[in-house]
């Protein structure tokens, strides 16, 4: 067996929407009108988080272009993006709309991983095909799989376009040892307590921490230290954490420089 992760870490995000750097809900996003419920909009761009990130030693964090490519909106998000790794080049991940077709710009530009989950997973199934061509385009050690979930009938489900549609792919441990050979890293976001800061999803990080293969972030409802504690004996320590909404950065209440010191 490979090497097990046991040291869990933070790792920093900056989700960016109609240009801005903001935290919303997740299960709210919508295409049309480029909608989405918003727990924080932020002042500052998406590099002065990059260069905060950078000044406290973070690493393995993620940028989430939140719109699609078609949005009106979608070229000022890209620019913050653009920016916030040309700030900080080969700390950050970069995720929303990777093709391999235009993972290469954003490698080039500072990312040192490109997160994929929609143009891998269509019409409700994986397809080998698409993820073979993303490996050979960018390198498995270059490569995240974002397996961001809903549950639905007592199950995990992975969604896609933006947490939108459900596939018909259900989160397993067997899946995941799959598809290890073609990545670097998983990403996931339990999406129905995504951005509410009320709990994590215990079941999803309980299951989650009976894989130790590759590195893992969850991301998704964690609001207190007590949370960070839960995730932790859960997921036996296999797991790294992704805050947002609750972080005092973006208006919540937990500390960000006690982040920090688990991101070492």
């Amino acid at each position: 067996m490979e090497k097990e992760y046991t040291a869990m870490k933070f790792r920093p995000c900056i989700d960016i929407h109609n240009g801005q750097v903001k935290q919303i809900v997740g299960g709210t996003l919508r295409d049309a009108g480029d909608w989405a419920a918003e727990n924080f909009v932020s002042a500052q761009d998406a590099a002065f988080y990059a260069r905060l990130y950078q000044k406290d030693g973070l690493t393995g964090g993620h940028i989430i272009l939140l719109n699609p490519v078609d949005s009106p909106w979608y070229a000022a998000t890209k620019a913050q993006a653009l920016a916030a790794l040309a700030a900080y080049p080969g700390g950050l991940q970069l995720g929303g709309g990777i093709t391999p077709q235009n993972a290469g710009e954003y490698l080039t530009a500072g990312a040192s991983h490109v997160i994929v989950t929609s143009y891998v997973f269509r019409d409700g199934k994986i397809h080998y095909g698409r993820l073979k061509e993303m490996e050979k385009a960018v390198g498995r050690e270059h490569l995240v799989l974002d397996l961001s979930c809903r549950k639905r009938d007592g199950q995990y489900y992975i969604v896609t376009d933006r947490w939108q549609k459900f596939t018909e792919t259900p989160v397993t441990l067997a899946f995941m040892e799959e598809l290890e050979a073609y990545c670097d890293e998983f990403l996931l976001h339990a999406v129905d307590v995504e951005g509410k800061a009320q709990g994590i999803e215990r079941e999803l990080v309980q299951l989650l921490g009976q894989y130790g293969r590759r590195p893992v972030t969850y991301a998704g409802g964690v609001s207190s230290e007590e949370d960070l504690q839960a995730l932790g004996t859960l997921g036996k320590g296999r797991l790294d954490v992704t805050v947002g909404s609750a972080l005092d950065l973006f208006g919540g209440k937990l500390p960000y420089k006690k982040l920090v010191l688990l991101g070492k």
